[in-house]
């Protein structure tokens, strides 16, 4: 079990287990829009979707889950969490979630599986939660489209070096830029990682900024501090 500072999560069910990237996005996702509807695409644990209840005074919380264990999982750590009245997860795939929809929301976040190199391991349900091809950047971005309100956001983490790819299609689906931070882990490591959030304003201003994690083993930054301290144990 991981415990955070309002709720914990079990994870032995699931392939993808709680990392960095998710405490990230469920922490830097932007709610200045104060979201009343939240949609976690492809949620796992459900870690996601639990921070941004503890973040937001949203009353719908959906989360998309196509693995049925993680599912299960997941459906477990939102009803024993504080805000199991606000939180409900579909067991579908986003193809078959899109094809009725039924609510427009006012953020989209996921953490898209993205290991698009030719490696697999023998597991299959890891696999299935780690690559792109289960769910293509081009298919996440075309569900936002369609399922973000007027003043919706779409927050994603993705590898920095998928960021260029990533902004081109969003550009094609008239998805634009509002804010995008790029994390490193140390300070002098490559940029791992990038944060973006995307509205339908054109005319968006977009805020760019850099985050470091650590500046040496477990020797965290206070702008890592900042962002997690309303959930880490020990922040």
């Amino acid at each position: 079990m991981f415990s955070f500072k309002q709720f914990s999560i079990e994870q032995d069910r699931c392939a993808m287990k709680i990392g960095t990237d998710g405490v990230l996005l469920g922490a830097w996702a932007p709610i200045e829009n104060n979201p009343f509807s939240i949609l976690d695409i492809g949620t796992g644990t459900g870690v996601i979707a639990l921070m941004l209840a503890q973040r937001s005074n949203a009353e719908q919380i959906d989360a998309l889950e196509i693995d049925e264990e993680a599912y299960e999982q997941s459906v477990d750590n939102f009803e024993n969490s504080p805000w199991s009245d606000r939180l409900f997860c579909f067991h579908a795939g986003l193809d078959e979630f899109v094809e009725e929809p039924e609510d427009e929301y006012d953020l989209i976040v996921s953490n898209p599986p993205f290991y698009t190199d030719d490696y697999k391991s023998e597991n299959e349900q890891r696999d299935l939660a780690r690559f792109a091809d289960a769910m293509p950047f081009e298919d996440l971005i075309e569900a936002a489209a369609l399922l973000l309100s007027e003043n919706g956001i779409l927050s994603v983490i993705i590898p920095f070096k998928e960021e260029e790819i990533f902004l081109a299609l969003a550009k094609e689906y008239e998805l634009h830029p509002l804010k995008i931070t790029r994390v490193k882990g140390t300070p002098t490591t490559e940029i791992k990682r990038s944060l973006l959030a995307f509205t339908r304003n054109e005319n968006a201003i977009i805020t760019l900024d850099e985050l470091i994690i650590e500046t040496s083993r477990h020797q965290y930054t206070p702008e890592y501090i900042e962002l997690t301290k309303d959930f880490y144990l020990k922040m």
